[in-house]
């Protein structure tokens, strides 16, 4: 699904703020735009560092909420 909406860099990094607050189409979404932007070099590089920390931050603890022993990769 491909979405024409442009969201703000600052949108984007407040969003990943709340992934635990969204259900996860809006959660894979939200992601999806962190992506986006991390892959605009015309982004300053500061924004960039800033939403590519949070978007990690929020993987790792997506890990560790969704990772059990018998689940396999």
């Amino acid at each position: 699904m491909e979405s024409n909406v442009v969201v703000s860099p600052e949108t984007v990094y407040k969003n990943l703020d709340q992934l635990d607050q969204v259900d996860m189409t809006t959660s894979a979404e939200y992601r999806e735009m962190a992506q986006d932007v991390l892959a605009d070099p015309q982004v300053n590089f500061d924004v960039r560092e800033a939403i590519a920390d949070r978007l990690n931050q929020a993987n790792q603890q997506l890990a560790t909420m969704t990772v059990s022993k018998t689940d396999s990769y």
